[in-house]
């Protein structure tokens, strides 16, 4: 086992964290598949409105690989087809039966497979779709053998639900997870300091002692087996799906069931609750919140994720479900000339950093406009790779494609750049800067 000391990070410390029990949900029996959850995928659809579907039948496919299929998480009929511009599909919209039906895709011994069956059985039950790849940031293709594949089991972002709480009575599937994606590459798990994954068998375990991000994937990447021009890592930095890979080969059905905390300083009672990936959030966040207030309800954390309603699905990749105070009804005497001891600086601007740890209730104000970048270095203090954070921003801002490759960007992803959007005094929108590079690059060098 090995271990990484990182000294570069920032823990934010936010009202609102889930208690460490579950409420039990009664399902509305909506639920939704969105393909934009799945980052680089043009999707075909396999489906129509009206088509019935067994829990695990594709919805869609990925157009540029076709094997790549995207499970239906229930059994039901098509309710709709949601469209954008240009024709684009949003969303598969499902309503559930009573009764579940599941696609049988069979019982498998992983120990006895090799990596050509197991990626077969994870494209025919549409789960290899949730897997992704560095350089891009992308979901990840059958025809890229990776180098290695990277699961980080270390969720260290604000109000982050705890994968240790998830996994608990779940581990045998969790193992078998780990021992499939064996068969393919060279795995390799990232946990956290004092963690219970230390003992799980083929995997090389690194314990990263640090900050947040040091959860993130794409840092864990950097510290241990950085990406070069021309080689492929996958990458999970989503521990759920290891399970969803587990329950495919003991019990041979697409279960893509998760667990998800309901979290935030508007929410009543902050607690855990397992949901399928697509479910209503109506069924969750109902009644969970003061609804006279005005809040902001996001699909996610409050550093990547992104803001809906409770109209909305629960994302392919989400694990919380973060409701917090919008701000725009917020009325302060004096602004900024105040001391502010209820409002977190990253820069001890407030006298609230005399408080140490103290927990605030951030609002999604974004306090300032846009405004030229600051060569201050700011964003290297809180990004813990070994790259230079303002200038890769600076190339892709310029489209200098050299330079972006030259400054290291097949090794990042949007999410490593969070922590430096919220520290950013020029206010930019960094990690839309990056994806916009990094698909700028894909098409350069498609």
């Amino acid at each position: 086992m090995n271990q990484v000391k990182l000294r570069k990070g920032l823990n934010i410390h936010l009202k609102g964290k889930a208690a460490e029990e579950k409420i039990q949900l009664k399902s509305k029996g909506k639920y939704a598949l969105i393909p934009d959850d799945f980052n680089g995928v043009i999707p075909k659809l396999s489906v129509r409105e009206g088509d019935h579907v067994k829990a695990g039948d594709a919805l869609f496919v990925n157009k540029q690989y076709p094997e790549v299929r995207f499970a239906s998480p229930v059994s039901g009929t098509v309710r709709a087809i949601v469209r954008g511009e240009r024709r684009k599909v949003l969303a598969v919209e499902l309503e559930a039966d009573k009764q579940q039906e599941y696609a049988d895709f069979g019982c498998k011994d992983v120990s006895t497979m090799d990596g050509d069956s197991v990626l077969e059985s994870l494209l025919e039950a549409g789960i290899f779709g949730y897997i992704e790849q560095l350089p891009y940031a992308i979901s990840t293709n059958p025809e890229a053998k990776p180098k290695a594949i990277f699961v980080s089991a270390l969720r260290d972002k604000p109000l982050a639900a705890d994968f240790e709480f998830e996994v608990r009575g779940q581990e045998k599937d969790f193992q078998t997870g780990l021992t499939a994606l064996s068969k393919i590459a060279k795995v390799n798990l990232g946990v956290g300091k004092h963690s219970s994954f230390e003992n799980y068998k083929d995997v090389e375990v690194t314990v990263f002692d640090g900050k947040c991000p040091a959860g993130n994937v794409g840092v864990q990447v950097n510290n241990i087996d950085p990406v070069n021009k021309g080689e492929v890592v996958w990458t999970i930095g989503d521990p759920t799906v290891v399970l969803f890979i587990g329950r495919l080969f003991n019990s041979g059905k697409t279960d893509l069931r998760r667990t998800v905390a309901l979290c935030g300083s508007e929410v009543k009672k902050p607690a855990y609750a397992d949901m399928l990936v697509g479910e209503e959030l109506s069924t969750l966040v109902s009644n969970s919140y003061d609804e006279s207030h005005s809040v902001r309800i996001i699909n996610g954390n409050v550093l990547t994720g992104h803001p809906t309603t409770k109209e909305g699905f629960l994302g392919a990749h989400s694990s919380e479900i973060t409701i917090i105070p919008e701000g725009n009804d917020a009325d302060e005497f004096a602004g900024w000339i105040m001391p502010r001891f209820n409002q977190f600086s990253v820069n001890h601007s407030y006298f609230s950093w005399l408080f140490g740890k103290k927990e605030y209730a951030l609002d999604a104000r974004v306090k300032g406009g846009e405004r030229h970048i600051i060569m201050s270095g700011e964003y290297d203090r809180v990004l813990p790779m070994d790259i230079y954070g303002e200038y890769l921003i600076k190339a892709i801002i310029a489209g200098d494609i050299d330079k972006m490759e030259q400054l290291g960007i097949y090794e990042v992803s949007p999410e490593d750049f969070a922590l430096a959007e919220f520290v950013d005094s020029s206010k930019l929108e960094l990690q839309k800067i990056v994806r916009d590079g990094l698909n700028m690059l894909r098409k350069e060098n498609s």
